[in-house]
């Protein structure tokens, strides 16, 4: 029997009302799942102060003594603040409430002995605990108390008794029960390990048991470390456990198609339509990739490259290998406007060359539909470039070889795998993102994929140069756009656009074209964003890509897919409104010439710590991967643009992925030995290892395949 499967409503003081809220609130249904709501803080309860030892500074503190005397003072019609004088011989500090009188009178008599635990303010020259934790002297064992565990809880839950020291009491009775148990997962009163000694001991982990134990209830900040790094460590190992035993899967299931040959397409384009040397990094890399190809598995690969890094040269060359061996390419994007301009890039790249390279969208229709339909199953057509509607299941390839994936988050699994099923053999797969992904977010949303990265700009790129501007510089900003039309260059200036108030910033936006267009009468405007009709957008666009007008005024609508090489002047207004990542793809929409590039971000003077943090990066460097690292740090791996459609959903109830990346290496090498020891999963010394991800994969945790 699975003690740890009990329902928590037999537990001690929760009853059906808070194993409802529990339930609804954190999802907890068990004793397993309680256990592993761990502590986000702990304050050490180890030590009593002497009330003439208060300092404002102080973190939280307890102190031990009497109430003297009860006061109240009215606070307006039906509130007041009540006042408790408490003492211990040494000196009298105020306990103050601002509600809860009833139960103040009820709990806290005067001349009895209690604990008080807080954060010491003072209030007209005089120290106070506004709200603090009282515990009767007599029923606290000091010695036992150590370091004292905060748990996360809602509103709703604290309406319900089930604050952070209402969790923490039903947690010790749950511990207890645990102590007097047996069963399948606790034996004699312990919890059973998860991880065999094999890994425990030369790592140095404590056991399973003691980690729970002291997570909860640590008595010492020792105790608590080594509890963090046990949990931490088995919950990363098995999350890689589990996308490297899936990807050994699919490369034993799946047999590649193998290109043994680099032929005269490849070749043509490379001695005669190269348009520039290549950087030592795409050498790298398509090194990378001819490698898989010519495997005999399928190439599954993820590249990473910065805006204007030349990742779509690199999937072109790779896409003409697959023709050389007799075999069709698709490359499919997120949006329309993007496959299109992926289109023209591959049609200038190969310039008269003999390859015929179509576009299927949904807005290819009749008759050329239906050709390129028709090309598709004969052959005739090497190349697609399209949309979603290349996995319609009226879309069938002739002999799909490649198929290349831009900014891959934006398409969920399940279409990716109809992508794979119009081809007898899986086609080689080389997935493309702009956005620099951190080393440790890619081994954990795309563990399945090997990564290669091109981290060096063409030749003759300058950095673009990024300036922060308050909003009361208009007069200087100006100036400068002024100046660099004047050169001929051309302006992006973009407005912020946040579902939450679309209204709003729409209207924002309209206003802000009238004054700008008042500005700069001496110049033609463009405006774009979302709302507008697919033509309307198309048509602005062509006005600005052709230089016909001067400034585009848009909303993020530019944020992917817009290549104008003259444009060399980037203003985001409102810059404290995005994110990090989101300000970087902005900012890629320039430095695609050879001119200088500048952006400028305009904010507002009163700044949160975290905005000027991200606005000074910015500011610091152009490199994404710096980029990235910070925001992941800033923000954590949920919020990312994209993690959460990636197919690997965040449900990490411990380890942080932004903070904890020695130990997400150090649980990949050890995942790593285990497949390499046990690829089929059969041998009977690692049977805990599958038995247990068998479990997980069970449980509520969403482990989604990824590609």
């Amino acid at each position: 029997m699975n003690i740890l499967d009990q329902n928590i409503k037999f537990l001690p003081g929760m009853g059906p009302r808070r194993t409802e809220i529990l339930n609804k609130e954190l999802g907890i249904m068990t004793w397993g799942q309680l256990l592993e709501h761990y502590p986000y803080k702990y304050v050490d309860r180890s030590r009593i102060y002497a009330i003439d030892e208060l300092q404002v500074d102080m973190p939280f503190v307890q102190v031990k003594g009497k109430i003297l005397s009860f006061e109240e003072f009215s606070m307006g019609p039906r509130k007041k603040r009540i006042v408790a004088h408490f003492t211990d011989g040494h000196g009298v500090v105020d306990l103050v409430w601002f509600n809860g009188t009833k139960y103040v009178y009820q709990q806290y008599k005067v001349n009895e002995e209690y604990i008080v635990f807080g954060k010491p303010g003072v209030f007209n020259g005089r120290f106070q605990f506004t709200h603090p934790d009282i515990d009767r002297a007599s029923e606290l064992v000091l010695s036992e108390m150590g370091m004292q565990p905060y748990y996360m809880t809602t509103e709703k839950m604290k309406n319900s008794g089930l604050q952070s020291r209402g969790i923490e009491k039903i947690m010790k009775s749950l511990l207890e029960r645990i102590s007097l148990s047996s069963g399948s997962d606790v034996k004699n009163g312990v919890i059973n390990e998860t991880l065999p000694p094999y890994i425990t001991g030369p790592l140095h982990l404590c056991s399973r048991d003691e980690a729970i134990r002291w997570i909860h209830y640590p008595k010492t900040p020792d105790e608590m470390q080594r509890a963090r790094v046990r949990l931490k460590f088995e919950e990363l190992f098995y999350v890689q456990l589990n996308i490297l035993r899936y990807a050994s899967d699919q490369r034993r299931k799946y047999r590649g198609n193998v290109f043994p040959h680099v032929g005269d397409i490849f070749n043509t384009f490379y001695h005669h339509h190269l348009p520039f040397q290549l950087t030592g990094a795409q050498k790298r890399v398509m090194h990378e990739i001819r490698a898989d190809m010519r495997s005999g598995r399928q190439m599954n690969r993820l590249l990473q490259g910065d805006v204007g890094s030349g990742k779509t040269l690199v999937a072109l060359m790779s896409m003409l290998i697959a023709l050389d061996n007799g075999y069709q390419a698709c490359m499919m994007a997120p949006t329309e406007i993007l496959a299109e301009q992926h289109l023209q890039t591959i049609r200038d790249f190969l310039g008269d060359m003999p390859v015929r390279v179509e576009l299927l969208t949904g807005i290819v229709k009749g008759k050329k539909r239906t050709e390129i339909l028709r090309g598709l199953m004969d052959g005739s057509i090497q190349i697609v470039v399209g949309t979603h509607a290349l996995i319609e299941d009226t879309v069938q390839f002739q002999r799909l070889g490649i198929a290349v994936i831009d900014e891959q988050h934006r398409f969920g699994v399940a279409q990716r795998a109809k992508l794979w099923a119009k081809s007898e053999n899986p086609p080689h797969v080389l997935v493309m993102t702009a956005t620099p992904i951190p080393r440790t977010l890619a081994m954990t949303i795309y563990g399945d994929l090997d990564v290669s990265v091109i981290d060096e700009l063409p030749p003759g790129r300058k950095p673009i140069q990024t300036v922060h501007k308050f909003d009361n510089q208009q007069t200087s900003l100006y100036q400068g756009i002024r100046q660099q039309i004047s050169q001929g260059r051309q302006v992006y200036i973009v407005f912020p656009l946040i579902k939450e108030s679309e209204k709003m910033d729409l209207q924002n936006l309209e206003e802000g074209f009238e004054v700008l267009r008042a500005a700069f009468p001496e110049y033609r405007l463009s405006k774009v964003h979302g709302k507008m009709k697919p033509v309307e957008k198309e048509a602005e666009m062509a006005r600005f890509v052709s230089g016909e007008t001067q400034i585009l005024v848009a909303t993020t609508v530019i944020e992917v897919g817009v290549n104008v090489p003259n444009a060399s002047v980037m203003v985001i207004l409102e810059a404290q409104r995005f994110g990090l990542s989101q300000l970087h793809q902005l900012r890629g929409r320039v430095g695609r010439g050879a001119d200088q590039s500048y952006c400028i971000l305009v904010t507002n003077y009163q700044l949160s710590t975290e905005t000027r943090k991200r606005i000074d990066i910015m500011c610091e460097t152009n490199d994404g991967f710096e980029i990235a690292e910070a925001d992941l740090k800033l923000r954590g791996p949920g919020d990312l643009e994209g993690t959460q459609q990636s197919g690997m959903a965040f449900d990490l109830k411990i380890a942080d992925i932004a903070r904890d990346g020695q130990i997400v290496q150090l649980a990949r090498d050890e995942a790593q030995k285990i497949i390499d020891a046990d690829p089929t999963c059969e041998k009977p010394e690692y049977e805990m290892l599958w038995n247990r991800l068998k479990q997980l994969r069970k449980s509520n945790i969403n482990w989604a395949a990824i590609s």
